[in-house]
């Protein structure tokens, strides 16, 4: 009897968590840049809540961040390779 190799799925029904109420976090702030890189892709966009865990009330929040960090050209609306 052979057992075959099967690749081990990482991600296997892992329960997503909100980040900012797992630590308490009540204001996300819009002048720290590095920490706003985090909730982007490469391109500059504000990736969504299913991929980030995020809550509806925190999502909010971090785009309405994000979205004054690029009006003050903290953080760049587009880029090719931002990471």
């Amino acid at each position: 009897m052979t057992l075959v190799n099967e690749p081990m799925d990482r991600n296997v029904n892992r329960k997503k968590y909100c980040r900012f109420k797992k630590s308490g976090i009540k204001y996300i702030d819009y002048k720290d840049a590095n920490f706003l890189l985090k909730l982007v892709n490469e391109q500059g966009r504000i990736l969504p809540r299913r991929l980030t865990g995020t809550s509806l009330k925190f999502q909010r929040k971090v785009s309405q961040a994000i979205k004054r960090a690029r009006h003050l050209a903290l953080m760049p609306y587009v880029a090719d390779q931002l990471k």
